[in-house]
């Protein structure tokens, strides 16, 4: 309580100012200077957004767009393409199936060596664990590109079990410059 009476009074051996601040800052007259004051306004169309009104590439867009696209014919443009849905079904199965088992795998093995441990029938290393889920996750991410690569993109054919002719084709076709 005393703490508290003596804050509320006010310290007399503080009357001068600072020694280390003598003066106050003096304004800026902005009247010598002829600066405006600074106004915020949104931007609607902020870098990498929109095209400025008036440039080339918006006369270049413009002029695409009047454009009709050719078509070659023979059916052949790749951004019209359809994955046909027996294709598409199996990429998905694949997928699942290369993601989901390393997955389970690693999932498992965490489990296994926690029993272990518990069990008090081997003390597990802590670098086990860490390097069963890196590996584990890791195979599962590469599982997406693997399951997309080794599956036959050929709505007729059904490829391999494990699709490593399909994937050897394919990367290829993937890479391919036309």
């Amino acid at each position: 309580m005393k703490i508290l009476v003596c804050l509320q009074q006010p310290n007399p051996h503080i009357t001068k100012p600072s020694p280390w601040n003598p003066r106050a800052p003096t304004p800026i007259a902005t009247k010598d200077l002829n600066l405006r004051p600074r106004t915020w306004k949104l931007h609607a169309e902020a870098k990498g957004f929109g095209v400025a009104p008036g440039t080339i590439l918006e006369k270049k867009t413009a002029q695409k767009e009047t454009v009709p696209r050719k078509n070659s014919g023979n059916g052949d443009d790749d951004d019209d393409e359809k994955i046909p849905q027996v294709v598409f079904d199996r990429m998905i199965v694949r997928i699942l199936f290369f993601v989901g088992a390393p997955m389970g795998i690693g999932v498992a093995l965490l489990n296994l060596f926690g029993a272990v441990k518990d069990q008090h029938l081997w003390d597990v290393p802590v670098w086990l664990p860490f390097l069963t889920t890196l590996i584990a996750f890791g195979a599962s991410a590469l599982g997406i590109a693997y399951g997309t690569l080794s599956t036959s993109w050929d709505a007729e054919k059904k490829g391999s079990l494990l699709g490593l002719e399909e994937a050897q084709q394919n990367w290829v076709d993937v890479w391919k410059e036309e």
